[in-house]
């Protein structure tokens, strides 16, 4: 039996959460996977109305869980550094959760804004530093609202950081086509970006195997439009891998669809699992949100407690469903369907 901690957060987060909790238990129940939710009121109405987006002791009330389902985290009314460093970084950062695995694939029945390519013709794995780099939250502000004012904001990066990054996405690449690509900005970043350079090829040295591209950041987004075919596993930075990741979600047809997981690489903290979409306040409260992103999120959680059947099944039914020329699907994918539509219907193909 597993104890999952949902916290749907802010905006289209509770719509596709709600639809789909249901759905994980009733999958995983058919495959003799129990689960057991516990929902968490925490996010940016907690911080309007409390002053915080979760409880001072919010850490030590998740630590037993096996898993964490997230939602989405950001409110209009709300600064974003305030809504990310009030919830999610300090999940992230007091687990440890120090890999932020993100795939990026093209389904079949997905148009990409990218001419020529199929269902299947794109599908890479990117692995970002989730826990410090550019996010590490070490700066500050003197002489305020002066003409010397000055901002500092540095990044961040350990050995110990690096390389728990670094090994799961050397054996993710090991066990894929042996190919992966490291984005740095090391001409610029003379210091950060060449002790990751310095790192990539100490590890790399392990891995006889994989055959490292090492790419600028900019290169690198540029030929995720030219070729996002020629990529496998991408290793970046907490910053990089956020941008790029955005950018795969693009072309493979939409954020909705997009899954990622912020994964404890010890065991030792419960990690979490979270669409990459965000709370989009735009269509919040209309029930048109994707919640294929969360579904597949889920079958990456499913995978990382090791039940493979349901992580399969969970993503094996995306596949079909999405597939199905017939089949409803949201607005952002070309359709015309609302949330829970898509959700009943996946639950028909699975359940």
């Amino acid at each position: 039996m597993y104890d999952v901690a949902v916290i749907p957060g802010d905006g289209i987060g509770n719509e596709v959460v709600e639809a789909v909790e249901p759905l994980l238990i009733d999958v995983a129940d058919g495959h003799g996977v129990n689960v057991e939710t516990t929902w968490f009121d925490w996010g940016s109405q907690r911080y309007l109305d409390e002053g915080a987006l979760m409880p001072d002791d919010g850490l030590d009330q998740l630590e037993d869980f096996d898993a964490i389902l997230l939602g989405a985290v950001g409110h209009p009314d709300v600064p974003d550094h305030v809504t990310l460093r009030g919830l999610r970084l300090p999940i992230t950062k007091g687990f440890n959760q120090h890999v932020c695995k993100r795939p990026a694939y093209l389904f079949e029945g997905v148009q990409s804004p990218l001419r020529g390519y199929e269902g299947g013709d794109i599908d890479f794995v990117v692995y970002r530093q989730n826990t410090e780099g550019e996010y590490a939250d070490v700066g500050g502000r003197e002489h305020r609202g002066f003409d010397n004012e000055v901002a500092v904001q540095a990044s961040v990066f350990t050995r110990e950081g690096t390389e728990k990054l670094l090994r799961p996405a050397f054996e993710a690449a090991s066990e894929r086509s042996g190919h992966l690509t490291n984005v740095t900005k090391s001409n610029a970043q003379a210091h950060s970006m060449v002790f990751w350079d310095d790192m990539v090829e100490e590890v790399s040295e392990d891995y006889p195997d994989v055959e490292v591209e090492r790419l600028l950041v900019d290169a690198a987004s540029m030929d995720m439009v030219r070729r996002p075919d020629e990529y496998d596993v991408i290793v970046a930075s907490n910053l990089f891998g956020d941008i790029l990741t955005d950018i795969g979600g693009g072309i493979m047809g939409s954020l909705g669809l997009a899954p990622s997981t912020n994964i404890n690489p010890d065991g030792t903290y419960p990690s979490m699992f979270e669409p990459v979409h965000g709370s989009a306040f735009d269509i919040m409260g209309e029930g048109v949100a994707n919640p294929l992103g969360t579904v597949l999120s889920a079958s990456l959680m499913f995978e990382h407690l090791e039940e493979a059947a349901v992580a399969e099944a969970l993503w094996a039914g995306v596949a079909d469903q999405l597939a199905d020329a017939d089949a409803p699907r949201t607005a952002d994918i070309g359709g015309s369907a609302r949330t829970v539509a898509v959700t009943d219907d996946l639950r028909d193909r699975l359940v």
